[in-house]
């Protein structure tokens, strides 16, 4: 890395957008804070060289040829004191990022690296691996910390908790930060992808082919991806381990395609007709490859130096600490395999671990968030008819009893069993539990409509989402 004092930083700083990133301590293989490291992992990976970029240490931070090796090769780095820092970013939380006038300044961890990802598709609009990294409809971490908990997890929660950790590396004993352990159960959650129906059915198509194979195995075992139980013998675990590997591998391409600049060719073969009937509820789930689900975001960038550092730190523990966290190390492994990671970490001086610790399948742990008993016993509570149920929970707790009564006033309520069914929100694909409770809202909204409205006014639904309200107004004021 190209490092120079910035004695003409004010005449630069009008021609080009100027990164700071805060530099208040360093050692043979990173620089701290952690925010600075992902920053510059990500400007490593989208090759950003559009932006001028300052390191700004803090008082006591001693200078050395050690800045050097935890800096991408890629991008040139300046030191800049921080009383010669503009105005407007002396009142920001670095990173920060001032635009070429100088008279716009973004900060904060997502923001920033956003706007990177921006400049870089700018800049060349085939990296399609950049582009990707903002994920569905371009949202990935929008939202600020206080609403979305992927942004707050690596905005906050992760860096402060890896550098707790790291600072208390003495402590041989030191246990699993309880933010990595949480970290841990949101990759068991089911995956959620939009228009994942596609990618299901070939799931269940290439579960069904391994039937036809081996036609002793249950189907049922096979549609849910339970493919053992706990009296199965050695022969068995490796023929699950090995379905796992190709099932797996299946995520894992379609994943890989998205970021491929040349499209991959759509399969021509339809699925046979016994996929095609079959019901959406019905398929098998997905198994997660990345952070927030099948594909590679930003989140995952954000991450990866994180927990590359802490499992580094784990040192002759990791073994151990890898048996509380397979999905992550699983997750830590996948990554590496998402082309121009491994270049992008190396020019970082990040040194990427081959995790060959035994891990378990995602399908198992998916399970246990979606226990039948459990959901079972959550529907069949016929006390409870809608509502937000956390709350009333924490009430009782408390020693505090909700009664339940009929509505203030019945004549709000619509007759919904003789209404079309296409007025109806259980028409919309709705849930049982979650129509009932949309029909509770369009009762409250539609009896304030009709008091207000007149003949001749025109009803207008803003972000009618799925047309509900508007649906129900057009036929109850025709």
């Amino acid at each position: 890395a190209a490092f120079q004092v910035a004695a003409e930083m004010k005449n630069n700083s009008v021609h080009e957008e100027c990164l700071y990133l805060e530099l208040s301590g360093h050692t043979e293989d990173r620089i701290v804070p952690l925010h600075t490291s992902i920053v510059l992992f990500l400007m490593s990976y989208c090759d950003s060289t559009s932006i001028k970029v300052f390191l700004v240490p803090n008082e006591d931070t001693a200078g050395g040829p050690l800045w050097e090796n935890g800096a991408p090769t890629n991008i040139p780095l300046n030191i800049l004191s921080r009383q010669d820092l503009p105005p407007v970013v002396r009142s920001c939380r670095l990173p920060a990022l001032v635009e070429k006038d100088g008279n716009f300044c973004r900060a904060g961890l997502a923001v920033v690296l956003r706007h990177i990802i921006q400049r870089a598709c700018d800049a060349d609009c085939k990296r399609k691996d950049v582009s990707e990294l903002l994920g569905f409809k371009k949202t990935c971490l929008k939202a600020c910390a206080e609403v979305s908990q992927w942004t707050r997890l690596c905005e906050i929660s992760i860096p402060l908790a890896v550098e707790g950790f790291l600072r208390d590396m003495s402590d041989q004993k030191a246990a699993i930060p309880p933010e990595i352990l949480h970290l841990e159960d949101k990759l068991g959650e089911p995956v959620r992808v939009h228009n994942d129906d596609k990618i299901r059915r070939q799931k269940l198509q290439l579960l069904s082919k391994e039937r036809e194979k081996d036609p002793d195995e249950k189907a049922s075992e096979r549609l849910l991806g339970c493919y053992f139980d706990e009296g199965a013998d050695t022969t068995r675990d490796s023929k699950k381990e090995n379905k796992d590997i190709e099932v797996d591998s299946l995520e894992l391409r379609t994943a890989l395609s998205k970021l491929s600049v040349e499209q991959v060719p759509a399969v021509t073969s339809r699925e046979q007709p016994c996929i095609r009937k079959v019901k959406t509820a019905d398929l098998p789930t997905l198994e997660r490859v990345f952070a927030e689900g099948l594909y590679f975001t930003l989140t995952d960038v954000v991450l990866l130096p994180c927990l590359h550092y802490f499992f580094v730190s784990l040192g002759d523990c990791r073994d151990e600490g890898l048996k509380a966290l397979p999905l992550l190390a699983r997750w830590y492994q996948h990554v590496q395999e998402v082309p121009g990671v491994k270049k992008a970490a190396s020019s970082c001086g990040i040194h990427l671990l081959n995790l060959t610790a035994p891990l378990p399948s995602a399908a198992i742990q998916i399970r246990s968030f979606c226990d039948p008993k459990k959901d079972k016993a959550e529907s069949t509570d016929l006390h409870f008819r809608g509502g937000p149920r956390p709350t009333m929970n924490k009430l009782e707790e408390n020693g505090i009893s909700a009664k339940f009564t009929s509505h203030p006033c019945p004549s709000w309520s619509l007759d919904w069993r003789n209404l079309p069914l296409a007025v109806n929100p259980i028409e919309g694909k709705l849930s049982s539990e979650r129509a009932l409770r949309k029909q509770q809202q369009l009762d409250n909204i539609i009896s304030i409509v009709t008091k207000l409205a007149k003949p001749g006014d025109t009803i207008v639904d803003f972000c009618s989402g799925g047309g509900h309200v508007g649906i129900v107004l057009a036929h109850t004021l025709p």
